[in-house]
């Protein structure tokens, strides 16, 4: 993953090139971007949350 700098001016010229990173990126390119802060800040080893729900199940409560 490239790291991309960008120095703005003010608040709203921050916020137009945020969003125009987002709208830049593909799909896959954002999950890569993801994965690679849920590894820096949780660690490899951490379980996806969707996979560590199906042992957490309990039943409703009526």
């Amino acid at each position: 993953m490239k790291r991309i700098i960008n120095k703005a001016s003010n608040h709203k010229q921050a916020g137009e090139w945020d969003v125009k990173q987002l709208l830049e990126m593909s799909s896959d390119q954002r999950l890569e971007v993801a994965k690679a802060l849920r590894d820096r800040f949780f660690g490899k080893d951490n379980m996806d949350v969707r996979k560590s729900r199906a042992f957490s199940k309990r039943p409703r409560r009526s």
